[in-house]
């Protein structure tokens, strides 16, 4: 019996984060996140990210509501990093 771990779940994230949104035939799956970068005051936008993530990832959903975040940091004038935070655990999104 396969148990899920913490590195499984978080190699699940890095696999959302690779698809973009529609990415598999048939299925809305995957990430948007550069919408985000590009939008004023957008926290709702990330919000909708975190609870799309949530969907598209349900072991998620095992987890408090406050162990998955999403946020931005900013090297230069034009690179963005996005990090997506699981438990603890920042994997980056490079835009």
């Amino acid at each position: 019996m396969s148990t899920i771990n913490p590195q499984l779940v978080h190699d699940m994230v890095r696999d959302w984060l690779a698809t973009p949104v529609n990415g598999y035939l048939g299925s809305d799956y995957g990430q948007d996140l550069k919408r985000i970068l590009h939008s004023p005051l957008a926290s709702h936008l990330a919000d909708k990210q975190i609870a799309k993530l949530r969907a598209d990832v349900p072991v998620l959903g095992l987890l408090p509501s406050d162990t998955v975040n999403l946020y931005s940091t900013h090297d230069g004038r034009d690179k963005a990093r996005l990090f997506v935070e699981i438990a603890g655990r920042a994997l980056p999104f490079e835009v």
